[in-house]
């Protein structure tokens, strides 16, 4: 008997989350800009990490590196690159994330990979190498935002920085790359403006 008759139960749809969750994730989680004096832990962190690097990526390459800003010294490092708009609520943030993507992350794929040889496909490629690490990294960044949200933390994702300044800052060696920026932390709810209009389905989507 096969594993899948043995198992009818493994087949089965799965059940739509509760509505608890789909609020948490989604319906009444809103970008912060204003954050609450409560720490966030490093194992918080690590947990987040390790619930976003499951989502799928592109023959599993896993592009997206983590850079999570904490301290006063690293805020004061990450503070010139800053838009001005966002430099008060960066420095005010428990932690900020610098998600970049590893334009060399071809050379794990032998790792991550092993049944087929894909690392050939992107040696000596830079402009494919470049693409599929920004498009699969900012897909990792939003799963790690998501995974964050799962955690009970807010998030204040950002693009407002000067891509240069942080990368010659953290990444001097020119392989890794800064996507996005996100403020983690546990946000001040008396602090939210309403929440702003978003398409309609008929306006942003269609079904063939």
């Amino acid at each position: 008997m096969s594993a899948l008759s043995e198992s009818p139960a493994s087949t089965a749809p799965r059940a739509p989350l509760p509505d608890s969750a789909l609020d948490q994730l989604f319906r009444e989680a809103r970008t912060y800009t204003a954050w609450l004096p409560v720490p966030v832990s490093a194992e918080l962190l690590r947990q987040a990490y390790d619930l976003a690097r499951l989502g799928p990526t592109s023959a599993n390459a896993s592009p997206a590196r983590y850079v999570f800003v904490a301290t006063p010294e690293a805020k004061a490092r990450l503070r010139p690159a800053l838009a001005p708009l966002n430099v008060d609520k960066t420095m005010a943030a428990p932690v900020t994330v610098i998600v970049a993507s590893d334009t060399a992350f071809h050379d794990q794929l032998p790792r991550l990979f092993p049944h087929a040889d894909m690392r050939q496909h992107f040696v000596g490629n830079q402009k494919l190498a470049e693409e599929t690490a920004f498009r699969n990294s900012s897909l990792q960044g939003a799963y790690f935002m998501l995974a964050a949200r799962a955690l009970g933390l807010d998030c204040g994702p950002m693009s407002g920085f000067n891509a240069e300044q942080v990368n010659a800052e953290f990444f001097p060696d020119g392989t890794w790359k800064v996507n996005l920026l996100c403020n983690l932390g546990y946000g001040d709810k008396t602090k939210l403006h309403p929440r702003l209009p978003r398409l309609e389905f008929e306006e942003a989507a269609r079904i063939l």
